[in-house]
């Protein structure tokens, strides 16, 4: 199904775009002292380009969160191929089955609202839990890549899985606490997977401690401890007063 889905909707994609898109081997753009600018404009390499959480917002937020886009079809393409690749089996839809269901439901079934032609509201309803249906198993993927071995469990100081997956059917903003930590721990995955040294990520290390912290926490947690929310908060003490919000 997976490898049906992305081959049916690269089929729909022009090719000059597709040429673009190519997945590529490692380092054949981008390499451990490659400036912003070469990263966010490159093809999907394997194994996948390390894409740090203040690189991600760099791209995300001045252009309206289009470049967004990109990351999705990217990291989504580099898991696809990098499964292929080691396995020969893939358990996501890769860069084209995973976004373009969700671009062409949304360019047709917008329209379709906005001049009440019946089909619209549910094309614009079924691309929303396409991707994020797409969301929760990234995460799960993510999950596993990071536990696969041992010394990359050990690179990354983890010792359990990083992401609840569950979290991405929350609402706003508590979706984007796990969407961050998933940037930060697939980069640095790749990263180890491809030899490179640690580098600060000034967003995730400082001023949001939560998205690279080590040990995944529970909602409850997350709430009762201010030090895991903003750089003013980590030396204010738990709300261990709220009996609510105790384990």
């Amino acid at each position: 199904f997976c490898q049906g889905t992305n081959e049916f909707w690269k089929n729909l994609v022009i090719e000059p775009v597709r040429n673009y898109v190519e997945i590529q081997p490692a380092e054949s753009t981008v390499t451990a002292t490659s400036d912003a600018l070469t990263k966010l404009t490159a093809p999907p390499e394997r194994p996948g380009i390390p894409r740090p959480v203040w690189l991600t917002i760099l791209g995300s937020v001045p252009t309206g969160l289009i470049w967004y886009g990109y990351y999705k079809f990217s990291v989504e393409e580099e898991l696809y191929q990098y499964e292929m690749q080691e396995t020969g089996k893939v358990s996501g839809a890769g860069g084209y089955g995973t976004l373009f269901p969700f671009v062409y439901a949304i360019l047709i079934g917008f329209p379709l609202t906005l001049l009440h032609i019946p089909g619209g509201e549910l094309l614009i309803e079924a691309a929303g839990a396409w991707i994020l249906l797409g969301q929760v198993n990234l995460y799960k993927r993510v999950n596993e890549l990071c536990m696969e071995e041992e010394d990359i469990k050990a690179e990354l100081g983890l010792t359990d899985p990083p992401l609840y997956e569950w979290w991405a059917l929350l609402p706003p903003p508590l979706d984007v606490v796990v969407g961050l930590r998933q940037v930060h721990f697939l980069s640095e995955f790749w990263r180890v997977k491809r030899g490179y040294p640690s580098e600060k990520d000034v967003v995730a290390d400082e001023l949001f401690p939560f998205i690279s912290m080590k040990d995944r926490f529970t909602l409850k947690q997350f709430f009762r401890r201010p030090k895991y929310w903003f750089w003013f908060t980590k030396e204010w003490d738990d709300f261990n007063d709220i009996s609510f919000l105790q384990d």
